[in-house]
């Protein structure tokens, strides 16, 4: 076994490994007692109902997670990558084409046999748990429009990348770095006019209570709206949530039907305070920054591995090329992702921490808060003691309990 294979294995089945350990750890340590916080508004029932769907969860994840890396290095042990790429090559008239079908195949090979996943998780275990209102017709709509967006915008960014790394010598992951912030700026502008309605309804919420609430608070936070549209979450699930989308004098608020039907207008206000928080304390643009800055250090280091011989002979390729070399990196990176990913988290729950007390600052009420907090975990299974490993690796939030915590400390 040459260095190059042994040491893609390893960044195959180190990530693999750490993330199938910490959810382990995490279903183990799901507290068989309520805590306290949650005494009179957490049944008992519906609290062992929550550890349950942790372990079903988890163990479909691990399930899953365990598959595919078994895959992965099955394929790479029995030169499926180099086969796959003497197809295409044979199929096609030059790399550029030869890539596209490369990655392509891999990446519809890999939706196929995540199927199965998907559709067991969404009709047996989240309709189990109460959660799925996804019919069968919506579920083969959303693969299909998905399908159709992967091909339309993904198939000419792929082209794009490729073809700068071919063509533009040792800066060309300079150029691919920058043409892929531009392109993600303008998708995220586009999004909410274009690609959001082809899977959700967005209706202007009627006038009424909670609508002059919502715009009471947007004016004295000097906060400008477009719109104020309730989206027809229920349509796929009954988990509640609300999100601001746009900028500017464009943005607009999104609320989930679901979430209108679970909580009271004071208690979405205070919800809506909390991100109105992340605009205010520059949230998004920190997080935009973060997120370019490690997909430069990803372009940067894709750089030394696109056409490294050594690497390519090692993996059992006849030929080097650039989209092969993007699916061996993107291998390789498993191990530092994980690592971005994590300081990615801290960042965000720092974030989170910061929108709650500017929310108690705005003027709403802290109990209320806490209150709205505390519905939407009941009403989501949410797990009340999640491992130390688990909220590194996976929470982008604070934990509940440290969450109210923090609040009642303001």
């Amino acid at each position: 076994m040459n260095f190059y294979f042994f040491f893609t294995l390893l960044a195959i089945i180190l990530p693999t490994l750490i993330e199938l350990v910490s959810d382990i750890l995490n279903s183990r340590r799901a507290a068989a007692q309520l805590p306290g916080e949650f005494k009179g508004i957490y049944p008992e029932e519906k609290y062992t109902q929550s550890q349950n769907y942790l372990k079903e969860t988890t163990g479909c994840g691990l399930l899953e997670m365990a598959f595919f890396m078994l895959l992965n290095i099955a394929f790479l042990a029995l030169g499926g990558y180099n086969a796959w790429d003497m197809v295409c090559r044979k199929i096609c008239v030059n790399d550029l084409t030869a890539g596209l079908l490369f990655i392509a195949g891999i990446g519809l090979a890999q939706k196929i046999l995540s199927l199965p996943f998907s559709v067991y998780r969404t009709f047996a275990l989240e309709a189990k748990y109460g959660f799925n209102r996804t019919t069968v017709g919506t579920f083969i709509a959303d693969q299909g429009k998905t399908f159709f967006l992967s091909v339309l915008i993904g198939g000419p960014v792929l082209a794009l990348v490729l073809w700068l790394l071919q063509s533009l010598g040792t800066l060309a992951w300079l150029y691919a770095w920058l043409s892929m912030i531009v392109i993600q700026t303008v998708i995220m502008f586009l999004a909410p006019a274009l690609i959001m309605p082809l899977f959700n309804r967005f209706v202007p919420l009627e006038a009424g209570e909670l609508k002059t609430a919502i715009e009471d608070l947007a004016k004295q936070q000097k906060f400008d709206l477009s719109g104020i549209y309730q989206m027809d979450g229920s349509k796929r699930s009954a988990k509640a949530n609300a999100f601001f989308t746009g900028f500017g004098r464009h943005r607009r608020i999104a609320l989930f039907d679901t979430l209108i039907k679970q909580l009271t207008v004071p208690e979405i206000v205070a919800v809506l305070a909390h991100e109105i928080g992340h605009f205010k304390k520059r949230h998004i643009w920190k997080n935009m920054a973060f997120s370019i800055l490690a997909s430069g250090l990803m372009f940067y280091l894709l750089n030394f591995v696109i056409f490294n011989f050594e690497l390519f002979y090692g993996l059992g390729m006849r030929h080097i090329s650039v989209y092969a070399g993007l699916v061996f990196f993107s291998l390789l990176f498993g191990p530092l992702k994980m690592l971005l990913d994590a300081a990615g988290n801290v960042l965000s729950r720092r974030q989170e921490y910061e929108a709650d007390r500017f929310a108690i600052d705005s003027g709403a009420d802290r109990e209320v808060f806490i209150t709205a907090l505390k519905k939407l975990t009941v009403n989501h299974l949410g797990n009340l003691t999640p491992h130390p490993l688990k909220i590194i690796l996976d929470y982008s939030h604070p934990p509940i309990l440290e969450r109210i915590q923090a609040l009642r400390r303001l």
